[in-house]
């Protein structure tokens, strides 16, 4: 064999170990041997305990830049330069997560938040904390996790998303190119460190505590909108307050509603947590208009967790925000808007909390939480964790670790899914569509609600990890003929980790369901 046959071969062979060697380490698993099978089961009822806190986690010292052609991506070609803030001579920006790459944050207009609330019966202590990001990977959350358990007497600790698209890109996909990862990791350290300083805060703020939970099933529809046939929402807004026990001070209050937190819409690059900023703020500090108080706040920490809203639950442009006191009908993007839903959103919860609630001071918590393995057949996501935009590793060859929760309070049952669960999923609309790529009859069935116990069934996404959309594989579209007499496939599965999602996390979360179900005859 001529020499340069053999330079050229051993040339290939190197290359391709180190390829081998490269995507080996890419996906490797972050936390090897992590597998989390956790039963706190139901005992005798105890005084309850709870304790709120939050922490700013607003970027901060980032290079900001004018946008000369308003298209929200920065380009020199186009005129837009850069405020070079730091005087480093280089663009130091934030990628702002949701919608297209390229876009760098221009400034702040709300403050984002790590809030947290821990809750205890004398025998379980329970931590959750929800951050005001588009997401945040379960290696991450295992992360912190561990780092938190250790420091404290928690049994477990739940950290999910608001889902916000004008927060900073904590995934990675959001950066300046499809290949150049966005995430800036000194302010992911400066998030770690808030949610640790957040569930640290809440626990030391734990006291005797009363409950308080309502359900407005229908005043919420007109403020989403379903943009995926076939249309089913997830649209009650589901409450509960926390209050001291003696004094019945609010401390603290959970908002449990399925939307995106994208009402500011494609070409906004102000960091926001959307409409959910309003929210929080009016439950709060009140609703004042004029010289009159229409509401008075109730204090405490308001933490907005977000519902199933898969199958694009969303405000868009087209969507019309109506002010509640004035009439005024706002539909075009802006800050106006989302001040308006979030003011619509508390004058629904105040009404409701005002006419009538169910109450407890004494109650015993129970959970299940379970890792679930998930196959990654999205060949984009693969792409995307090899060339190092996704910091994701592999369990087994294929699969990434997730994870499913569930607990149970009092007359309340809460369920908690990695990612955004269409609506149909979770309370039931399940179709087969003519035209849909498996051609079978609805999986995920019974809904995972009807499955649930007592009177107050929270649906909380985007918990414990980001997976992207949870598709009923019956529903399933990729390829021609579409459903629903679509001339092209609808948007969801290519941020999907693949058909199989949707049947695992439905089955998982109905087992873990009939354990707690089963535990508490």
């Amino acid at each position: 064999m001529k020499r340069w046959i053999k330079v050229l071969l051993l040339s290939l062979l190197l290359v391709m170990l180190l390829l081998v060697g490269y995507g080996a380490y890419q996906f490797r698993d972050r936390h090897p041997g992590y597998s989390l099978d956790l039963f706190l089961e139901k005992k005798q009822p105890g005084t309850i305990q709870a304790g709120f806190a939050k922490v700013d986690i607003s970027p901060i010292e980032f290079d900001t830049w004018s946008d000369a052609n308003e298209d929200a991506r920065y380009r020199e070609k186009d005129g837009d330069t850069y405020h070079d803030l730091n005087q480093n001579g280089k663009f130091d920006p934030i990628w702002v997560a949701g919608f297209h790459q390229n876009k760098p944050a221009s400034g702040i207009n709300d403050p984002l938040w790590a809030r947290s609330m821990v809750l205890g019966d004398g025998n379980h202590t329970l931590g959750l904390c929800i951050i005001d990001m588009i997401g945040f990977g379960n290696d991450e959350v295992v992360t912190l996790r561990k780092r938190i358990l250790e420091k404290t007497n928690l049994d477990h600790l739940i950290i999910a998303s608001t889902h916000v698209h004008s927060s900073p890109d904590l995934m990675g996909m959001w950066g300046p190119g499809p290949f150049s990862r966005g995430v800036n990791e000194d302010y992911q350290q400066q998030v770690f460190d808030g949610i640790e300083a957040s569930v640290l805060a809440a626990l030391e703020e734990l006291r005797p505590a009363r409950l308080k939970f309502a359900v407005n099933e229908s005043e919420a529809i007109p403020l989403v909108g379903d943009s995926r046939e076939p249309t089913v929402l997830d649209p009650a807004i589901r409450l509960m307050q926390v209050c001291e026990r003696d004094t019945d001070k609010t401390i603290g209050m959970l908002l449990n509603w399925g939307n995106h937190p994208e009402t500011l819409w494609s070409q906004n690059t102000l960091i926001s947590s959307d409409f959910p900023h309003y929210w929080r703020k009016y439950m709060e500090e009140g609703i004042v208009l004029g010289d009159t108080v229409l509401h008075e706040g109730l204090g405490g920490v308001a933490i907005f967790m977000n519902g199933a809203l898969g199958g694009l639950m969303t405000t868009r442009p087209s969507d019309t925000v109506v002010h509640p006191y004035t009439g005024r009908a706002l539909s075009e993007p802006g800050i106006e808007k989302i001040d308006a839903q979030g003011l619509a959103l508390a004058a629904i919860s105040f009404e409701t909390l005002n006419s009538g609630i169910d109450s407890i001071a004494e109650g015993s918590l129970s959970l299940r939480a379970k890792t679930v393995t998930l196959p990654m057949t999205n060949k984009l996501f693969r792409l995307a964790a090899f060339v190092g935009v996704f910091d994701r590793g592999f369990v087994e060859w294929g699969s990434v670790r997730s994870e499913v929760n569930a607990w149970t309070i009092g007359p309340a049952s809460f369920v908690h899914i990695p990612g955004e669960l269409y609506p149909e999923i979770a309370n039931g609309g399940v179709e087969s569509p003519e035209g849909a790529d498996f051609a079978i009859e609805p999986v995920e069935v019974p809904s995972i609600r009807s499955q649930m116990q007592g009177t107050y069934r929270f649906f909380s996404g985007m918990a414990n990890d980001m997976i992207g959309y949870i598709v009923p594989k019956s529903q399933w579209d990729e390829k021609p003929p579409f459903t629903y007499g679509r001339d092209s496939a609808p948007y969801g599965e290519v941020n999907s980790l693949g058909p199989e999602t949707a049947p695992i996390l439905h089955r998982e979360t109905l087992q873990i369901l009939q354990d707690l179900r089963i535990s508490q005859k």
